[in-house]
């Protein structure tokens, strides 16, 4: 008598209950019994347990006899002759997306690019229209701005030679030495020989 301990009023515990014990084991069965009292009643019945009930039953009357067990017997008798067909589920088969950025094929042609000349016109065009055409169109009607300071006139560089030497024309390559000797001896013969000899020519003739 000491495992039967005397509870509150709405109160529901789960250990050593043995009320919520039982309800959880018939609960559990109450599809069985009600399967096996559909097979009893049938049998009862003189009828076959694989057989159909019939279109037009017996009257019964429903005061004196309960018709739950033949009802519930109909319907599982229904449902076994039912003509199921198993559907076979293929798995989702992978979706084929092209991407542009991977087949280059599927881009939309490039665009033909315009001539140098053409591209020259409209820098004119644009610079014409946005220093000149358009401050007149905003301004139009309105009081000129006062004009503002000059700009400061700025050092003008100049670079020089002698102290940037990567101006200065490349240095020439020096001559070799057989060619100073041979140009030395060129000029002693001249000095020494021709000069002096067409010098006294000249002074005869003169």
């Amino acid at each position: 008598m000491s495992d039967i301990h005397s509870l509150f009023t709405g109160v529901l515990p789960t250990h050593n209950h043995f009320g919520l014990r039982n309800t959880q084991a018939l609960a559990g069965v109450s599809h069985v019994w009600q399967d096996f009292f559909a097979r009893a009643l049938a049998e009862q019945l003189g009828q076959e347990p694989g057989a159909q009930v019939a279109a037009d039953p017996v009257p019964v009357d429903a005061s004196v006899e309960p018709s739950a067990g033949s009802d519930l017997l109909t319907q599982i008798v229904t449902q076994r002759h039912c003509d199921v067909q198993d559907t076979e589920i293929a798995p989702p088969e992978p979706l084929f997306l092209p991407i542009a950025e991977f087949e280059l094929q599927l881009l939309p042609p490039a665009a033909v690019p315009f001539p140098e000349d053409e591209i020259v016109a409209q820098q004119r065009q644009q610079n014409f229209e946005s220093g000149w055409v358009r401050p007149i169109v905003l301004t139009a009607g309105q009081p000129l701005p006062e004009p503002g300071p000059a700009p400061q006139p700025k050092p003008l560089f100049l670079p020089i030679a002698e102290f940037e030497l990567d101006l200065l024309p490349p240095a020439a390559e020096p001559y070799p030495q057989e060619e100073l000797v041979q140009q030395q001896k060129a000029l002693d013969f001249d000095c020494g020989w021709a000069r002096p000899l067409i010098l006294q020519n000249l002074r005869l003739a003169a």
